[in-house]
């Protein structure tokens, strides 16, 4: 899957079933190449006169499924 495609997918927690927003970053370890952690925004440029949070910070371990229009995480 390119990058390009996993930013056009919304996030979804699965614990409240809240829309979290698009994947704007990727961390990964440098030696491994694998993913650790997928970067979605607080809050959209739109909102961002309202209360916004800090970013949601999601580990890969976190992720439940990548489906075609959606990835579903597990976060608290």
């Amino acid at each position: 899957m390119l990058y390009s495609e996993l930013r056009t997918k919304e996030v979804i927690n699965l614990r409240d079933c809240r829309k979290l927003g698009h994947v704007i970053d990727l961390e990964f370890d440098q030696c491994t190449g694998c993913i650790h952690k997928l970067i979605v925004p607080g809050c959209s440029k739109i909102k961002s006169f309202l209360r916004c949070e800090s970013d949601f910070v999601i580990c890969y371990k976190d992720i439940k499924q990548i489906g075609p229009d959606i990835i579903i995480v597990d976060v608290p």
